[in-house]
């Protein structure tokens, strides 16, 4: 299979909130009060997350059927922890993102626990974003100044 391109696009529409589309689905990403937002919806670091549960449950239940077991119900709990001072300019002292991301997953399987551990193991090595999140992505950012014509 070739290489497949994500892609979302949208408009800032306060400082503290986004909304986007990706494909035909609409996100809305802004801050909780604590942080200036308005509290309407899932900020950056909590999309990360959802994105890693969201992603290890697919790769998951993916590799459960090829070791021929089947997985009834998975609850994942899915955390990670920052210091918010270098984001918002009083530190430089700590990194801006996850100092840990800790991910717990519950299986409903009568699969052994042997299997379960060679089920992890093969789902932490072909999960795409926890690849992304463990391991130095190229990242390119550019700005283009909007022009008005008057």
């Amino acid at each position: 299979m070739s290489d497949l391109k994500f892609t979302v696009t949208g408009n800032s529409t306060s400082a503290t909130q986004f909304i986007g589309q990706a494909r035909q689905f609409k996100l809305v990403v802004d801050e909780p009060e604590a942080l200036n937002g308005t509290d309407e919806a899932p900020n950056p670091v909590e999309y990360i997350l959802a994105g890693f549960a969201g992603c290890v449950n697919v790769v998951g239940h993916l590799v459960a059927k090829e070791l021929g077991f089947k997985i009834e119900k998975l609850d994942i709990e899915v955390s990670g922890q920052i210091n918010p001072n270098r984001f918002l300019g009083v530190s430089q002292d700590e990194r801006a993102g996850f100092k840990i991301i800790e991910l717990n997953l519950i299986p409903k399987t009568d699969a052994s626990i042997e299997t379960l551990a060679k089920w992890l193991e093969i789902v932490e090595a072909r999960c795409p974003v926890r690849d992304n999140l463990s391991n130095k992505t190229p990242i390119k950012i550019s700005v283009e100044k909007e022009y008005s014509l008057k």
